[in-house]
């Protein structure tokens, strides 16, 4: 797929000295939804701050649509959307308001079927004539998303959707965003919930202090650095790993009924099929068995911790 953002040897050093981003290079492919992943500080919000035209960068290039961010920022501004974090809305203005006056700020003609259409794709069209401050916190994103929609924007960026939102409503904003999707929307989301990236995205990048550690294609990526874990629930009883089996590192769980196996799947070898043959060999005998794959937030943890075991 084509890139429809392009950052190229992006930095940014702040007047104390700070340097939030250190040489980012990053394509984003239309269409795509990107998950982009990082601890407090990693340089997430900056990143975004510059490809949105509220930060400057230090230096590099970002072309949004082709599009110099610097050199041509209104056309490139106009393709993208911004849902923000923090909940800012003027609290006794109505929806319908709402969502007209961000379509106004970028001069764009009214265009009511349009604006009915992106109230009624995130179940609003009901609460347009409501005021802000009635809405639960729920709505109040959907509106959000609904104002960062309304001058009809290729590109959404989504800072922390679900940011103090229940499950239930977390599930439903995922719907949403797969609806946008659908559409032909390219969505770049940033999230404390790993298991929204591992539900939605695509692609990851993991950023950390500043610098871009991995970006891989999510199924790729839980597939190169992801390890299985190879549960061994045991017939009879165990109190500690028999000493026989002490070189496989092994360990007891569920109170001695279960042995834990953890390997790598990159490895030529995972020693699976030599365990249990040796199990065999020490007596102990196995009732039943499962493997677990590795979550995304284990990988995420991994890397932050340890940047080198990226592929």
């Amino acid at each position: 797929m084509p890139s429809i953002i392009s950052i190229n040897n992006l930095s940014k050093t702040y007047d104390n000295g700070f340097q939030a981003l250190k040489r980012i290079d990053l394509d984003i492919e239309r269409g795509e939804i990107f998950a982009l992943l990082g601890p407090n500080g990693a340089g997430k919000t900056t990143l975004i701050g510059i490809i949105c035209g509220i930060v400057n960068p230090s230096i590099g290039t970002v072309t949004v649509g082709g599009h110099d961010i610097i050199r041509d920022y209104r056309a490139a501004r106009s393709q993208i959307g911004l849902v923000p974090q923090e909940i800012m809305m003027a609290p006794f203005e109505n929806v319908w308001a709402a969502v007209s006056m961000s379509r106004g700020l970028f001069n764009k003609p009214k265009n009511p079927d349009y604006l009915e259409k992106v109230l009624r794709d995130l179940s609003l069209w009901d609460k347009r004539h409501s005021k802000i401050v009635e809405l639960s916190g729920g709505m109040k994103r959907r509106v959000l998303i609904a104002k960062a929609l309304s001058h009809e924007p290729t590109i959404l960026f989504l800072d922390e959707p679900t940011a103090g939102v229940d499950v239930e409503l977390r599930k439903d904003m995922w719907d949403v965003v797969r609806t946008l999707r659908a559409s032909g929307v390219t969505i770049i989301l940033t999230t404390h919930y790993i298991e929204e990236a591992e539900e939605m995205a695509d692609r990851v990048g993991v950023i950390n202090k500043g610098e871009m550690i991995l970006v891989e294609k999510k199924a790729e990526l839980m597939r190169k650095l992801g390890k299985k874990r190879l549960v061994l629930h045991v017939a009879d009883r165990l109190d500690a790993v028999p000493t026989a089996l002490s070189s496989f590192n092994l360990k007891v769980g569920d109170g001695g009924h279960e042995l834990i196996y953890d390997y790598d799947t990159r490895a030529e070898r995972t020693g699976v099929a030599t365990l249990l043959g040796e199990l065999s060999k020490a007596g102990v005998r196995i009732r039943d068995l499962h493997t677990d794959q590795s979550s995304l937030e284990e990988i995420f943890v991994d890397l932050v911790n340890d940047p080198r075991s990226a592929p």
